[in-house]
């Protein structure tokens, strides 16, 4: 893998103390809560077409590799949005002073899968997001829970929703969801695509993300696919 030397190091961050911090546990990475489905969604389009969210919650491998298990997600890029094009890559970002956050961009069928659809996943399954500005042992304004709002109707269904799992006590401390208008998305370097598929065995992955598909097979069955 092609991890410059400040990568390489944030690289490692992520290999050998999580055994210690989380002793393997899925509440490390992502929420235990049971969420409802949205009250305010946008319908099933009549027609096929593509649309796209952009997503933000924690480390982007495992975030990517939730959304490529979905029915009608037709693909899933990891990257970063919130800062501007000078510092859109690995290195910079590990400074937690770009504005980036570590980010999914998903590419979605609206006829086969709703907003509020890919909301529910992203709240109940692919990170916490009662955790400021960190997910786990991933720690820094980078690893935040945010999501980037592309026009009004995906604000509105992102924000009625937020207020529904809040007021609804679904989880034990206050979503700490970040709503930020989406301005740019950067993908990531080629070596951050697809990792989980192409490192199934990398001890990170293996104790933060592997369990989050697990959990997604279980609780979303509808909608689960393995991707090709």
């Amino acid at each position: 893998m092609p991890l410059r030397p400040f990568a390489f190091v944030r690289f490692l961050t992520r290999t050998l103390p999580i055994v210690a911090l989380c002793a393997g546990t899925l509440a490390c990475s992502a929420s235990s809560a049971t969420t409802p489905k949205p009250v305010s969604d946008v319908a099933l389009s009549s027609t096929p077409g593509k649309q796209t969210a952009v997503l933000a919650g924690g480390c982007f491998w495992g975030v990517e590799a939730v959304f490529e298990h979905l029915q009608g997600v037709e693909d899933v890029v990891s990257g970063y949005a919130g800062g501007d094009a000078s510092t859109a890559n690995y290195d910079a970002i590990g400074t937690g002073r770009t504005g980036h956050a570590e980010s999914v961009r998903i590419t979605y069928d609206p006829s086969k899968i709703t907003y509020g659809q890919l909301l529910q996943v992203f709240f109940q399954v692919a990170h916490d997001p009662t955790q400021l500005n960190r997910q786990g042992p991933d720690q820094g304004s980078q690893y935040r829970s945010a999501i980037f709002v592309a026009d009004d109707a995906q604000k509105r269904v992102a924000q009625s929703y937020i207020d529904q799992l809040d007021q609804a006590r679904v989880f034990p401390k206050p979503i700490v969801t970040q709503l930020a208008p989406l301005q740019t998305f950067y993908p990531a370097e080629s070596y951050h695509q697809d990792f989980i598929k192409l490192n199934p065995a990398h001890p990170y992955v293996v104790i933060h993300d592997l369990p989050k598909l697990a959990q997604l097979r279980k609780q979303f069955s509808s909608l689960y696919q393995d991707p090709s």
